[in-house]
């Protein structure tokens, strides 16, 4: 008798797990430096499309920063500099990652320090998944495969 009381229970908590999911876009292992308020700090993350059907991100905002951009690392005749992605594609069944000296997110206009311990949410505006929001974690963050001062045009 008590199973079948709760039977419906178990289902009710069980079909909102199921819906989330089958959400196609999947946000993992995002982390940001620590920062300094007034300043810039970046995030890193991977961007997974488990659907059937390409996506784009569109834009981002957090509640830390004026503002949240996506970022690609360029070498331009051995200068090294950052270049805005206004919107960025995510095929369908593939990721993206975004990693020290590659395609990051720059937060600027910092309203608060980014500090070892601390979270906070980034939103990811997607074309087809729409929003999407994450924690992102102050963590230590590996450094880019090659030092910055080891690149041609970087002086440090």
């Amino acid at each position: 008798m008590r199973i079948l009381f709760l039977l419906p229970v178990l289902l009710a908590l069980a079909v909102p797990a199921i819906a989330e999911s089958t959400d196609p876009i999947h946000i993992v292992d995002a982390k940001a430096r620590p920062a300094s308020p007034g300043g810039a700090g970046a995030v890193y993350l991977t961007v997974m499309n488990h659907g059937q059907s390409d996506d784009t991100i569109t834009g981002l905002s957090t509640p830390v920063a004026d503002k949240a951009e996506i970022h690609r690392t360029v070498n331009e005749n051995g200068v090294m500099r950052m270049d805005a992605v206004p919107t960025l594609a995510v095929k369908a069944n593939d990721g993206i990652a975004f990693t020290p000296g590659g395609l990051h997110i720059m937060l600027t206009g910092l309203h608060q320090p980014l500090k070892l311990g601390d979270s906070f949410p980034l939103t990811l505006n997607f074309t087809h998944a729409g929003v999407v929001t994450v924690t992102v974690e102050v963590a230590p963050i590996k450094a880019s495969p090659k030092p910055m001062a080891d690149m041609p045009g970087m002086k440090m």
